[in-house]
């Protein structure tokens, strides 16, 4: 692979990914076993294509830096040619043997919409436990762990697009919309996408430590650890997405971020009592009246940031009233203090 040199990947204890077999390499393959880990991605008709390719892409890369790390597998209901939702297909073996793999991934895609009702694939995810250490999903395929009961009680994540519909499909799931990616327990989520490199960073790191996965995320040239959560890249999980009956009211909020937005002004507003609009809101969008408010107002001072405004000044008109509150803010939502993301936006 051709490297830029202004993303040069750094020598694992100075060695390249060539001689990365040497003695650091040697310590990593002690550390992993006598034999790599199987990793398994199931496919279904209608798949993203970017779901099983960018992690499949950063798992063979660790296995430069660590050679013999990984073995990569596809697996379908039925073997054979997969169609993407692209069109592009690609090749499978059949799902329904309980041969024993180390990580069990879930991709997604538009096509979890009839997967979800395929009693062979979910039987097949449910089972997944049992013939693997972990398990995991890439965006949308969230909903198909949670068909198979993986995910009840736990904590997860899905694209913010899917994660209204998978609250409401499966209550016993703690859907928390804004994060890249969640474990809990041997489950793992992602967020949408790309996320799927996120997540297959972070499972490298578990197998073969930091330094391989940063080295990996410098020849993929993506964060090692992605600054802030999906919301900053979902105009805000889309509020108004669809008919939304809060549609109206988002967009007064958004004009009256300095104001007081308490679930009492918001539902006069609505012409609800607090407690049904507190109820119907959530329901709607998925998430809390006083998240979606926070949502709005970082959504806004990030645009400010971006802008060059003074912080000070921004938590003021934002509604946060002063930098700290604002602060505290950034971070639950995007991991990073504004200061922060000032910097990254500024070197992007």
């Amino acid at each position: 692979m051709s490297k830029s040199p202004r993303f040069p990947p750094k020598p694992i204890g100075g060695l390249s990914p060539s001689k990365a077999g040497g003695a650091r390499g040697g310590a990593l393959r002690q550390a992993q076993g006598s034999r790599g880990r199987t990793v398994l991605f199931v496919l279904f008709p209608g798949f993203q294509i970017v779901d099983a390719a960018g992690p499949i892409g950063a798992f063979e890369i660790a296995a430069r830096f660590a050679p013999g790390a990984y073995t990569l597998k596809l697996a379908a209901v039925d073997a054979g040619l997969v169609p993407s939702s692209a069109g592009v297909a690609m090749p499978a073996e059949a799902l329904s043997g309980r041969t024993k793999v180390d990580t069990f991934i879930v991709v997604g895609g538009d096509g979890t919409r009839a997967a979800i009702n395929d009693e062979r694939l979910i039987r097949a995810i449910k089972a997944a436990p049992a013939r693997a250490r972990r398990v995991a999903s890439v965006c949308s395929g969230a909903l198909l762990l949670a068909q198979a009961g993986l995910l009840n009680g736990k904590r997860a994540t899905t694209h913010w697009r899917r994660a209204p519909q998978m609250a409401q499909l499966f209550p016993n799931v703690r859907v928390e919309a804004d994060c890249i990616f969640i474990k809990d327990g041997a489950v793992w989520t992602s967020a949408g996408i790309t996320a799927g490199i996120d997540l297959a960073l972070a499972l490298i790191a578990e197998d073969l430590g930091e330094d391989v996965a940063a080295n990996v995320a410098r020849e993929m040239v993506v964060y090692a650890k992605r600054p802030g959560g999906q919301a900053q890249h979902s105009a805000l999980l889309d509020l108004d997405a669809g008919a939304s009956r809060f549609a109206k009211l988002n967009t007064w909020m958004r004009e009256h971020l300095s104001e007081d937005l308490s679930v009492e002004r918001l539902a006069a507003e609505a012409a609800m009592s607090p407690r049904n609009f507190a109820r119907a809101y959530t329901a709607e969008t998925g998430v809390t009246p006083a998240k979606a408010v926070e949502r709005l107002r970082v959504e806004a001072a990030r645009t400010a940031l971006a802008q060059g405004g003074a912080i000070q000044d921004i938590a003021r008109l934002t509604g946060f009233g002063d930098p700290e509150r604002m602060r505290r803010a950034f971070v639950r939502l995007y991991g990073a203090p504004p200061a922060a993301m000032r910097r990254t936006m500024r070197n992007a």
